[in-house]
């Protein structure tokens, strides 16, 4: 009798590349939690709500892009790219949360993910998925020194052809900065207004559309150049119909859901537009094709692309990059942690009303005003003396930490929204008795027949510095070394009467900051 035996069972393998990478990612993650846990806290505001949609679009570019790929590698891929890019990125990741600023650690997690595919699968393979990769970074959010100027720049466009549109339609009105002054009613243009929140997912669209788009370059171009202009006139268009609405049937025309909804439709037609602007440059082309040919919106295959993860192939480098991850987090983590806790100080509203003649008034800052500028403690008095010509504004706004967003604004953008002019600007050398001498900027501001003249500087832990981005270098040095992210923006203003000299009002605002500014260091500390 002949006997068969039962069939083996066919055993496979560990899929020991996949549980590699897993393990890779696992323990890279203590290096980037200071950015996710800043990426979530910025997904949760309005200007970047659309961030979570970011990573799930890549991940459909990068699977879309597979499908052009070969079903194999070649034969010993250069993988070896992918480990320095690795290392680059946890060592930016480490700068970063040693000084607290998480906006490096989020863009060291996008250099990860390259690095990560690079690793996966080679050099040659690899470099080409970079558009995935790249998109990433609209989902992360700007560093604050480049949100606030920005915010400021589209406020102040946005508003001036806002208010354009009022003046087409012959309604009276007056443009003072971001206000809009109808006469019986007052607009302000703010943040919100910017056309922030819409310019970035718009941007991503328009990345998208050209990535998926079938043609040349230049036209791919376009599409992603008109995407910033096109944002500003269209929330220019919204601003200037809240106002006609606002003139015709009251203010409440700019509040609640109508105020909304107008953002859902400029969004909309954003989008309608690049779409038509696609159509239009198909006809340049010598056989048009219809958008939906002209767009490659492939979506099949997902499910079998992504079976392929399980056959990525074990190698030496992916090897060599778990134990440098593991190395540097056991390094990382013997490290003695970071603190950020500023000295002793004074508070300021300790500051002394009575300084050698001078008698000061605090004026307390608006709610609204004081949440935009976010100051752990700050100090807003007018000081007056019998013999001067004119007042003092001492305005200081003090941060204990400006690692995590918090910082400071600087008035070079934030005086244009209050509708001042800034006509002369410049570096200025303060000499005073019994102090080194030190740079601050000097402005000359108007508005109307108003003028004043302004002092203002950075004080960074003991020096004086009148440029806003070396003030934010600056807190990522001291950071590192000190320990230290605290700073203050210190400011002196004083009217310019109208039969008085410049020169009058420099030696005014220089004899009281000689008089007052000692006094700031109990509050100020070095």
């Amino acid at each position: 009798m002949i006997t068969t035996s039962p069939p083996l069972r066919e055993v496979r393998a560990l899929p020991w590349g996949t549980l590699g990478l897993l393990t890779l990612a696992v323990l890279s993650y203590p290096f980037f939690a200071l950015g996710l846990a800043s990426l979530g806290a910025a997904w949760s505001t309005p200007e970047y709500s659309h961030g979570p949609l970011i990573p799930l679009i890549s991940l459909y570019l990068f699977a879309r892009e597979l499908h052009h790929a070969p079903l194999t590698l070649e034969a010993r891929p250069q993988r070896w790219q992918g480990v320095a890019v690795i290392a680059v990125a946890l060592a930016l990741s480490v700068f970063g949360s040693r000084a607290q600023i998480a906006d490096l650690v989020t863009y060291a997690l996008i250099v990860w993910m390259m690095g990560a595919v690079l690793l996966s699968m080679g050099w040659q393979a690899g470099k080409r998925h970079w558009k995935p990769v790249l998109h990433l970074i609209f989902m992360l959010p700007l560093p604050q020194i480049l949100y606030w100027k920005l915010t400021i720049a589209l406020q102040l466009v946005s508003s001036e052809l806002g208010v354009m549109l009022v003046r087409a339609a012959d309604i009276p009105v007056h443009l003072s900065g971001n206000v809009i002054d109808l006469g019986v009613y007052k607009l302000q243009v703010a943040d919100a207004c910017s056309g922030l929140r819409y310019l970035f997912p718009i941007l991503s669209f328009s990345y998208l559309f050209g990535i998926l788009y079938r043609g040349p370059f230049w036209h791919k171009a376009v599409l992603f150049v008109m995407a910033a202009p096109l944002t500003v006139l269209l929330n220019s268009l919204r601003i200037g119909m809240v106002a006609i609405l606002v003139d015709a049937y009251g203010i409440e025309q700019a509040e609640g859901f109508l105020h909304v909804f107008e953002g859902w439709v400029i969004f909309g037609a954003a989008i309608a537009i690049l779409s038509l602007t696609a159509i239009g440059l198909q006809r340049l082309v010598a056989e048009p094709k219809p958008l939906s040919e002209a767009l490659d919106l492939d979506y099949r295959r997902f499910a079998p692309e992504a079976r392929r993860l399980r056959n990525l192939a074990p190698s030496r480098d992916l090897g060599l990059a778990v134990v440098i991850t593991g190395v540097a987090l056991a390094l990382w983590s013997g490290l003695p942690q970071m603190t950020t806790l500023p000295p002793e100080r004074a508070p300021l509203s300790s500051f002394p009303t009575q300084i050698d003649g001078w008698q000061g008034t605090p004026r307390p800052l608006e709610p609204a005003t004081e949440q935009v500028l976010a100051a752990s403690d700050y100090l807003n008095a007018v000081y007056a003396d019998p013999a001067q010509d004119a007042p003092v504004n001492l305005f200081v706004a003090w941060y204990a930490d400006q690692s995590q967003g918090d910082g400071i604004h600087s008035p070079e953008v934030c005086l244009p929204v209050g509708g001042w002019e800034v006509s002369a600007f410049r570096p200025h050398r303060i000499v005073l008795p019994h102090r080194a001498p030190f740079e601050v900027n000097r402005a000359i501001i108007t508005k109307g027949l108003n003028r004043q003249l302004v002092y203002y500087w950075f004080d960074g832990r003991g020096r004086a510095m009148t440029s806003d981005w070396r003030a934010k270098l600056s807190v990522i040095v001291d950071g590192i070394t000190r320990g230290r992210t605290d700073g203050a923006l210190v400011r002196y203003v004083t009217p310019i009467r109208r039969d008085e000299e410049v020169r009058a009002a420099d030696r005014r605002l220089t004899r009281f900051i000689g008089q007052s500014l000692p006094r700031l260091s109990a509050s100020i500390p070095d």
